[in-house]
């Protein structure tokens, strides 16, 4: 427990997500609740610059790390915030119904 992030584990895409949805959440906590409407873009704006720092110490990778680094910096976000949470349906949790009869209960959200 020495160590809990190091540069290695930054630069892996588990500890950069994980990294990314820590602080996003702090720095979100410390804004307030205007904060909420912020994170989704405080989070690629820390995926971008966690992916873009990794690509400039990628000495074995040509040009082409640049257009690597965006792609990686989505996963980055992707996985900090959860790629599930995306659709519509999923953003806000939704009343609990009961069934009336009429709407088929396989197509209802569940969440």
């Amino acid at each position: 427990m020495n160590d809990l992030f190091t540069w290695a584990a930054l630069g892996s895409i588990a500890g950069a997500s994980a990294a990314t949805l820590l602080a996003t959440n702090v720095i979100g906590g410390l804004i307030g609740p205007s904060g909420d409407k912020l994170r989704k873009w405080i989070a690629i704006a820390i995926a971008l610059l966690l992916s873009y720092v990794t690509a400039a110490f990628a000495d074995d990778a040509g040009g082409e790390k640049w257009v690597i680094a965006f792609f990686n910096a989505l996963v980055i976000f992707s996985a900090a915030l959860g790629v599930n949470q995306f659709p519509p349906g999923n953003r806000q949790a939704t009343p609990t119904q009961v069934a009336s009869g009429r709407e088929p209960r396989v197509f209802r959200s569940w969440v």
